[in-house]
Protein backbone atom coordinates (compact mmCIF):
# COMPACT_ATOMS: atom_id res chain seq x y z
CA UNK A 1 0.00 0.00 0.00
CA UNK A 2 1.47 3.63 -1.25
CA UNK A 3 1.63 6.82 0.90
CA UNK A 4 -1.80 7.55 -1.57
CA UNK A 5 -4.18 4.33 -0.76
CA UNK A 6 -2.88 5.36 2.99
CA UNK A 7 -4.32 9.08 2.99
CA UNK A 8 -7.61 7.71 1.58
CA UNK A 9 -7.96 5.03 4.62
CA UNK A 10 -6.88 7.61 7.34
CA UNK A 11 -9.38 10.23 8.84
CA UNK A 12 -7.34 13.66 8.86
CA UNK A 13 -5.78 13.28 12.63
CA UNK A 14 -3.91 10.26 11.51
CA UNK A 15 -2.71 11.69 8.46
CA UNK A 16 -1.40 14.24 10.36
CA UNK A 17 0.60 11.94 12.51
CA UNK A 18 2.13 10.34 9.91
CA UNK A 19 3.47 13.14 7.98
CA UNK A 20 5.03 13.79 11.06
CA UNK A 21 6.44 10.71 11.84
CA UNK A 22 7.17 10.54 8.34
CA UNK A 23 9.45 13.65 7.80
CA UNK A 24 11.19 12.56 11.97
CA UNK A 25 12.51 9.36 9.52
CA UNK A 26 13.65 11.58 6.53
CA UNK A 27 15.46 13.62 8.71
CA UNK A 28 17.43 10.56 10.46
CA UNK A 29 17.80 9.22 7.27
CA UNK A 30 19.55 12.19 6.04
CA UNK A 31 21.32 13.10 9.71
CA UNK A 32 22.88 9.54 9.26
CA UNK A 33 22.76 5.96 8.50
CA UNK A 34 20.59 4.62 11.79
CA UNK A 35 23.08 2.21 12.53
CA UNK A 36 23.28 0.76 15.62
CA UNK A 37 22.33 2.91 18.11
CA UNK A 38 24.65 3.62 21.88
CA UNK A 39 23.19 2.62 25.21
CA UNK A 40 23.19 6.28 26.14
CA UNK A 41 21.32 7.77 22.77
CA UNK A 42 17.80 8.38 23.19
CA UNK A 43 15.88 6.27 21.05
CA UNK A 44 14.82 8.34 17.77
CA UNK A 45 11.46 10.02 17.62
CA UNK A 46 10.60 7.90 14.41
CA UNK A 47 11.24 4.71 15.91
CA UNK A 48 9.11 5.39 18.96
CA UNK A 49 6.01 6.23 15.74
CA UNK A 50 7.01 3.30 14.44
CA UNK A 51 5.76 1.14 17.47
CA UNK A 52 3.07 3.12 17.84
CA UNK A 53 1.87 2.96 14.39
CA UNK A 54 -1.51 0.84 15.17
CA UNK A 55 -2.71 2.77 17.53
CA UNK A 56 -2.83 6.29 15.71
CA UNK A 57 -3.37 4.77 12.20
CA UNK A 58 -5.21 1.65 13.00
CA UNK A 59 -4.25 -1.71 13.28
CA UNK A 60 -5.61 -2.43 9.43
CA UNK A 61 -2.78 -0.02 8.21
CA UNK A 62 -0.04 -1.06 10.56
CA UNK A 63 1.82 -3.12 8.39
CA UNK A 64 1.53 0.15 5.37
CA UNK A 65 2.33 2.80 7.70
CA UNK A 66 5.62 1.14 9.22
CA UNK A 67 6.96 0.18 5.62
CA UNK A 68 6.78 3.44 4.86
CA UNK A 69 8.48 5.18 7.62
CA UNK A 70 11.26 2.32 7.45
CA UNK A 71 11.61 2.92 4.05
CA UNK A 72 12.00 6.89 4.70
CA UNK A 73 14.17 6.60 7.65
CA UNK A 74 16.54 4.70 4.83
CA UNK A 75 16.93 1.89 7.74
CA UNK A 76 20.10 -0.85 7.58
CA UNK A 77 20.57 -3.95 8.43
CA UNK A 78 21.45 -3.18 12.22
CA UNK A 79 18.22 -0.88 12.28
CA UNK A 80 16.11 -3.78 11.29
CA UNK A 81 17.69 -6.45 13.10
CA UNK A 82 17.46 -4.21 16.77
CA UNK A 83 13.55 -3.31 15.31
CA UNK A 84 12.57 -6.90 15.28
CA UNK A 85 14.57 -8.50 18.04
CA UNK A 86 12.56 -5.57 20.12
CA UNK A 87 9.83 -5.79 18.07
CA UNK A 88 6.03 -7.27 19.35
CA UNK A 89 4.82 -9.77 16.50
CA UNK A 90 3.21 -6.93 14.47
CA UNK A 91 6.69 -5.00 14.63
CA UNK A 92 8.14 -8.07 13.83
CA UNK A 93 6.03 -8.84 10.91
CA UNK A 94 6.74 -5.05 9.40
CA UNK A 95 10.37 -5.44 9.42
CA UNK A 96 9.82 -8.88 7.49
CA UNK A 97 7.90 -7.11 4.88
CA UNK A 98 10.54 -4.41 4.22
CA UNK A 99 13.10 -6.62 3.90
CA UNK A 100 13.15 -6.92 -0.09
CA UNK A 101 13.34 -2.87 -0.28
CA UNK A 102 16.09 -2.20 2.37
CA UNK A 103 18.52 -5.63 2.34
CA UNK A 104 19.98 -6.46 -1.10
CA UNK A 105 21.65 -9.32 -0.15
CA UNK A 106 21.18 -12.49 2.38
CA UNK A 107 22.57 -10.98 5.40
CA UNK A 108 18.42 -10.53 6.89
CA UNK A 109 18.61 -14.11 6.36
CA UNK A 110 18.61 -14.76 10.32
CA UNK A 111 15.76 -12.93 10.75
CA UNK A 112 13.38 -14.89 8.20
CA UNK A 113 14.98 -18.15 9.46
CA UNK A 114 13.71 -17.01 13.31
CA UNK A 115 10.20 -16.21 11.80
CA UNK A 116 10.04 -19.62 10.27
CA UNK A 117 10.70 -21.09 13.61
CA UNK A 118 7.55 -19.71 15.49
CA UNK A 119 4.09 -20.89 15.42
CA UNK A 120 2.64 -17.44 14.22
CA UNK A 121 1.51 -17.58 11.05
CA UNK A 122 1.36 -13.83 10.62
CA UNK A 123 5.26 -13.97 10.80
CA UNK A 124 5.21 -17.15 8.43
CA UNK A 125 3.39 -15.70 5.91
CA UNK A 126 5.70 -12.64 6.04
CA UNK A 127 8.85 -14.75 6.19
CA UNK A 128 8.12 -16.37 2.83
CA UNK A 129 7.92 -13.46 0.79
CA UNK A 130 10.22 -12.10 -1.77
CA UNK A 131 13.21 -11.92 0.26
CA UNK A 132 13.07 -15.12 1.12
CA UNK A 133 11.95 -16.32 -2.53
CA UNK A 134 15.04 -14.59 -3.83
CA UNK A 135 17.56 -15.89 -0.96
CA UNK A 136 16.70 -18.80 1.09
CA UNK A 137 19.11 -21.71 0.15
CA UNK A 138 16.71 -24.94 -1.65
CA UNK A 139 17.07 -26.61 1.66
CA UNK A 140 15.43 -23.78 3.82
CA UNK A 141 13.17 -23.14 1.19
CA UNK A 142 11.65 -26.34 1.01
CA UNK A 143 11.31 -26.48 5.01
CA UNK A 144 9.50 -23.13 4.89
CA UNK A 145 7.08 -24.42 2.24
CA UNK A 146 6.15 -27.06 4.78
CA UNK A 147 5.97 -24.92 7.17
CA UNK A 148 3.17 -23.18 5.84
CA UNK A 149 1.64 -26.21 4.60
CA UNK A 150 1.88 -27.40 8.90
CA UNK A 151 0.33 -24.58 10.56
CA UNK A 152 -2.10 -23.48 7.45
CA UNK A 153 -0.43 -20.32 5.51
CA UNK A 154 -2.18 -20.41 2.37
CA UNK A 155 0.74 -21.42 -0.41
CA UNK A 156 -0.53 -17.80 -1.98
CA UNK A 157 1.84 -16.10 0.50
CA UNK A 158 4.71 -18.07 -0.81
CA UNK A 159 6.29 -15.54 -2.76
CA UNK A 160 8.45 -16.89 -6.51
CA UNK A 161 6.80 -20.37 -5.35
CA UNK A 162 5.84 -21.14 -9.12
CA UNK A 163 9.30 -20.25 -10.17
CA UNK A 164 11.33 -22.53 -6.98
CA UNK A 165 9.68 -25.34 -6.61
CA UNK A 166 9.54 -26.04 -10.61
CA UNK A 167 11.29 -29.44 -11.25
CA UNK A 168 12.12 -29.71 -7.75
CA UNK A 169 11.80 -33.51 -7.34
CA UNK A 170 13.46 -33.40 -3.42
CA UNK A 171 10.11 -30.72 -2.78
CA UNK A 172 7.99 -33.41 -4.57
CA UNK A 173 9.65 -36.35 -2.54
CA UNK A 174 8.98 -34.40 0.83
CA UNK A 175 5.57 -33.60 0.14
CA UNK A 176 4.65 -37.16 -0.67
CA UNK A 177 6.10 -38.06 2.45
CA UNK A 178 3.58 -35.19 4.51
CA UNK A 179 0.96 -36.59 2.21
CA UNK A 180 1.26 -39.89 3.87
CA UNK A 181 2.35 -39.57 7.11
CA UNK A 182 -1.05 -37.45 7.12
CA UNK A 183 -3.29 -40.10 5.84
CA UNK A 184 -1.43 -42.34 8.30
CA UNK A 185 -2.71 -40.51 10.98
CA UNK A 186 -5.98 -40.36 9.89
CA UNK A 187 -5.40 -36.39 8.99
CA UNK A 188 -6.71 -34.71 6.20
CA UNK A 189 -4.06 -33.76 3.53
CA UNK A 190 -4.13 -29.85 3.16
CA UNK A 191 -5.60 -28.80 -0.63
CA UNK A 192 -2.72 -26.70 -0.99
CA UNK A 193 0.11 -29.44 -1.07
CA UNK A 194 -1.46 -30.65 -3.82
CA UNK A 195 -0.67 -26.83 -5.48
CA UNK A 196 2.52 -27.39 -4.90
CA UNK A 197 3.42 -30.64 -5.96
CA UNK A 198 1.89 -29.73 -9.26
CA UNK A 199 3.83 -26.72 -9.41
CA UNK A 200 7.13 -29.23 -8.67
CA UNK A 201 5.49 -31.21 -12.36
CA UNK A 202 5.97 -34.35 -10.11
CA UNK A 203 2.31 -34.95 -9.64
CA UNK A 204 1.58 -38.51 -10.92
Amino acid sequence: MNREELDGRLDPKATAWLDQALAEAAEAAEAAAPGEKPDNVAVPRWELRFAAAGRHCGQENADAVRTLLLRRAAADLATLTRLYQQGNAAERRAVLLVLPHRVPGPDALPLVEDALRTNDTTLVAAAVGPYAADHLDPHAWRHAVLKCLFTGVPVTAVAGAQRRAHGDRELARMLADFASERTAAGRSVPADLHRVLIMTGEES
